[in-house]
């Protein structure tokens, strides 16, 4: 092991720590997940930093990285929303933005170009939401109860921005796709 490989130690990491979160959250131990989380987010940053700061960054952290939080982030949607604790729709919508995203992804590398992750904005103000959500919930059930207000502006923020980030990926995607295969079928 070399020391560039230590943010894709910390990915493997998160990645190991959500069948734990999920387990916690279906038992209604609501504290620890909510502990498991943070350690997460924390181990996020953690590698996240020391690939920028040491020069460790990986194509192999660059796909796994984003997996890892999404993987994290959509089973603690699945799992509150099985529980009752976040609308079922709002879940159905979240998980089917990130499908055509992927969806979507696979299809532009097959068939377009090589592709190179890169968040919108708008997408990151979603994880944000979609992360804030998640953390007032199981705040709410693990240590005190949030008022219900909190909990509503929250899921409003999280739809807006899921179908803005959705549409924003498709479109900005859809137009890459549409000038690069054009501008291959002139230039042959």
């Amino acid at each position: 092991m070399k020391p560039r490989d230590i943010p894709n130690l910390i990915t493997l990491f998160r990645l190991l720590l959500v069948p734990p979160v999920v387990w916690l959250l279906l038992n209604e131990r609501f504290a620890m997940a909510l502990i498991l989380f943070g350690v997460a987010g924390f181990s996020d940053a953690l590698d996240g930093y020391l690939a920028k700061r040491f020069n460790w960054a990986s194509r192999l952290g660059a796909l796994m990285d984003p997996l890892a939080d999404k993987l994290l982030l959509v089973s603690c949607f699945v799992t509150l929303g099985w529980l009752g604790m976040i609308p079922l729709w709002l879940v159905a919508l979240v998980v089917l933005r990130d499908l055509v995203i992927v969806a979507g992804a696979i299809v532009f590398h097959l068939r377009v170009e090589r592709l190179e992750a890169e968040p919108s904005i708008v997408s990151k103000l979603n994880t944000f939401a979609q992360i804030m959500l998640v953390l007032a919930v199981i705040f709410s059930e693990g240590v005190h109860a949030l008022a219900a207000p909190w909990l509503d502006i929250l899921i409003v923020s999280v739809l807006v921005t899921t179908v803005w980030s959705g549409f924003d990926y498709v479109w900005t995607w859809g137009r890459r796709a549409w000038f690069k295969r054009g501008k291959t079928k002139q230039d042959s």
